[in-house]
Protein backbone atom coordinates (compact mmCIF):
# COMPACT_ATOMS: atom_id res chain seq x y z
CA UNK A 1 0.00 0.00 0.00
CA UNK A 2 1.33 3.41 -0.93
CA UNK A 3 0.95 6.40 1.35
CA UNK A 4 1.36 8.84 -1.54
CA UNK A 5 -1.23 11.59 -1.32
CA UNK A 6 -1.41 15.38 -1.59
CA UNK A 7 -0.06 17.49 1.26
CA UNK A 8 -2.91 18.57 3.52
CA UNK A 9 -3.58 22.30 3.79
CA UNK A 10 -2.93 24.22 6.98
CA UNK A 11 -6.19 23.46 8.83
CA UNK A 12 -6.11 26.74 10.74
CA UNK A 13 -6.52 28.65 7.46
CA UNK A 14 -10.06 27.23 7.28
CA UNK A 15 -11.25 28.28 10.73
CA UNK A 16 -13.04 31.51 11.59
CA UNK A 17 -10.61 34.43 11.63
CA UNK A 18 -9.52 35.50 15.11
CA UNK A 19 -6.80 37.72 16.55
CA UNK A 20 -3.31 36.34 16.59
CA UNK A 21 -0.78 36.53 19.39
CA UNK A 22 2.72 35.16 19.97
CA UNK A 23 3.85 31.72 21.10
CA UNK A 24 7.53 30.81 21.40
CA UNK A 25 9.31 27.65 22.42
CA UNK A 26 12.78 26.63 23.48
CA UNK A 27 11.95 23.15 22.11
CA UNK A 28 10.14 23.85 18.81
CA UNK A 29 11.52 26.13 16.10
CA UNK A 30 8.79 27.18 13.69
CA UNK A 31 8.92 25.15 10.48
CA UNK A 32 11.96 23.10 11.57
CA UNK A 33 12.32 19.42 12.54
CA UNK A 34 11.23 18.55 16.08
CA UNK A 35 13.82 17.59 18.66
CA UNK A 36 13.99 13.95 19.71
CA UNK A 37 12.24 14.84 22.98
CA UNK A 38 9.03 15.58 21.06
CA UNK A 39 9.16 12.25 19.14
CA UNK A 40 7.15 9.31 20.54
CA UNK A 41 9.94 6.75 20.09
CA UNK A 42 12.60 8.93 21.74
CA UNK A 43 11.40 11.34 24.43
CA UNK A 44 7.62 11.66 24.09
CA UNK A 45 7.87 14.92 26.04
CA UNK A 46 5.57 17.90 25.58
CA UNK A 47 7.54 20.99 24.52
CA UNK A 48 8.15 24.16 26.46
CA UNK A 49 5.76 26.88 25.29
CA UNK A 50 5.42 30.55 26.29
CA UNK A 51 2.87 33.02 24.98
CA UNK A 52 2.10 36.72 25.19
CA UNK A 53 -0.25 39.28 23.72
CA UNK A 54 -3.47 37.29 24.13
CA UNK A 55 -6.55 39.35 23.29
CA UNK A 56 -8.38 41.36 25.93
CA UNK A 57 -11.15 39.30 27.47
CA UNK A 58 -9.17 36.05 27.53
CA UNK A 59 -10.41 33.97 30.47
CA UNK A 60 -8.66 30.65 29.77
CA UNK A 61 -6.45 28.85 27.27
CA UNK A 62 -6.54 25.56 25.39
CA UNK A 63 -3.27 24.10 24.08
CA UNK A 64 -3.36 21.58 21.24
CA UNK A 65 -0.99 19.70 18.96
CA UNK A 66 -2.41 18.53 15.64
CA UNK A 67 -0.86 16.64 12.72
CA UNK A 68 -2.88 17.30 9.54
CA UNK A 69 -0.54 15.03 7.55
CA UNK A 70 -1.54 11.73 9.16
CA UNK A 71 -2.92 9.27 6.59
CA UNK A 72 -6.49 9.67 7.85
CA UNK A 73 -9.34 11.96 6.76
CA UNK A 74 -9.24 13.66 10.17
CA UNK A 75 -5.51 14.07 10.81
CA UNK A 76 -4.16 13.07 14.24
CA UNK A 77 -4.52 14.87 17.58
CA UNK A 78 -1.37 14.57 19.70
CA UNK A 79 -2.42 16.83 22.57
CA UNK A 80 -5.42 18.72 23.94
CA UNK A 81 -4.94 20.56 27.22
CA UNK A 82 -8.18 22.31 28.17
CA UNK A 83 -9.18 25.06 30.64
CA UNK A 84 -5.76 26.46 31.50
CA UNK A 85 -6.31 29.51 33.74
CA UNK A 86 -5.81 32.88 32.01
CA UNK A 87 -2.88 33.76 34.28
CA UNK A 88 -0.88 30.80 32.91
CA UNK A 89 1.31 32.02 30.06
CA UNK A 90 3.85 29.23 29.80
CA UNK A 91 4.32 25.49 30.11
CA UNK A 92 7.65 23.88 30.88
CA UNK A 93 9.00 20.91 28.90
CA UNK A 94 7.17 17.81 30.10
CA UNK A 95 4.28 19.77 31.63
CA UNK A 96 1.78 17.39 30.02
CA UNK A 97 2.93 14.56 32.27
CA UNK A 98 3.00 16.63 35.47
CA UNK A 99 0.45 18.30 37.70
CA UNK A 100 -1.70 20.71 35.76
CA UNK A 101 -2.56 24.22 37.00
CA UNK A 102 -6.01 25.09 38.32
CA UNK A 103 -8.81 23.01 36.84
CA UNK A 104 -6.94 22.27 33.60
CA UNK A 105 -7.27 18.75 32.20
CA UNK A 106 -6.34 16.65 29.18
CA UNK A 107 -8.68 15.21 26.59
CA UNK A 108 -7.43 11.87 25.27
CA UNK A 109 -5.15 12.19 22.26
CA UNK A 110 -5.79 10.04 19.20
CA UNK A 111 -3.43 7.43 20.66
CA UNK A 112 -6.03 6.96 23.41
CA UNK A 113 -4.18 8.52 26.35
CA UNK A 114 -4.70 11.72 28.30
CA UNK A 115 -1.61 13.85 27.75
CA UNK A 116 0.94 14.47 25.04
CA UNK A 117 1.86 11.90 22.39
CA UNK A 118 5.03 12.67 20.47
CA UNK A 119 5.48 12.61 16.72
CA UNK A 120 5.08 9.16 15.19
CA UNK A 121 4.44 9.34 11.44
CA UNK A 122 4.45 6.14 9.39
CA UNK A 123 7.89 4.97 8.27
CA UNK A 124 8.74 6.39 4.84
CA UNK A 125 5.88 8.91 4.76
CA UNK A 126 6.54 12.53 3.75
CA UNK A 127 7.43 14.98 6.55
CA UNK A 128 4.53 15.63 8.90
CA UNK A 129 3.70 19.02 10.43
CA UNK A 130 2.89 19.30 14.12
CA UNK A 131 0.90 22.45 14.90
CA UNK A 132 1.27 23.51 18.54
CA UNK A 133 -1.54 26.02 19.07
CA UNK A 134 -2.46 28.14 22.06
CA UNK A 135 -6.12 29.15 21.82
CA UNK A 136 -7.24 32.17 23.89
CA UNK A 137 -10.78 31.43 25.10
CA UNK A 138 -13.32 34.07 26.13
CA UNK A 139 -14.79 31.88 28.89
CA UNK A 140 -13.26 30.35 32.02
CA UNK A 141 -14.17 26.89 30.79
CA UNK A 142 -14.52 25.51 27.29
CA UNK A 143 -17.56 23.56 28.44
CA UNK A 144 -16.26 20.05 27.74
CA UNK A 145 -15.08 17.27 30.03
CA UNK A 146 -12.15 14.83 29.83
CA UNK A 147 -14.31 12.31 27.95
CA UNK A 148 -14.90 14.73 25.05
CA UNK A 149 -13.39 13.93 21.68
CA UNK A 150 -10.89 16.26 20.06
CA UNK A 151 -13.55 17.03 17.45
CA UNK A 152 -15.87 18.29 20.22
CA UNK A 153 -13.02 20.38 21.68
CA UNK A 154 -12.37 21.86 18.22
CA UNK A 155 -16.06 22.51 17.64
CA UNK A 156 -16.31 24.44 20.91
CA UNK A 157 -13.13 26.35 20.09
CA UNK A 158 -14.68 27.51 16.81
CA UNK A 159 -17.23 29.52 18.83
CA UNK A 160 -15.21 30.51 21.90
CA UNK A 161 -11.72 31.36 20.60
CA UNK A 162 -10.72 35.02 20.79
CA UNK A 163 -7.20 34.51 19.47
CA UNK A 164 -4.75 31.88 18.31
CA UNK A 165 -0.96 31.56 18.53
CA UNK A 166 0.77 28.89 16.41
CA UNK A 167 4.22 27.35 16.18
CA UNK A 168 4.81 24.20 14.17
CA UNK A 169 7.57 21.66 13.86
CA UNK A 170 8.07 18.82 11.41
CA UNK A 171 9.14 15.19 11.63
CA UNK A 172 9.84 12.34 9.23
CA UNK A 173 11.05 8.79 9.93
Amino acid sequence: MSLERPIAPNPYDYLPTVSSFTVTSTDVTDGQPLQDDQVAAHGNTSPQLSWEGAPEGTKSFVVTCFDPDAPTPSGFWHWSLVDLPAEVTSLESGAASGELPGTAFHVRNDGGEAGFMGAAPPQGDHPHRYFFVVHAVGEETLGVDPDASNAVVSFNLAFKTLGRAIVHGTYQH
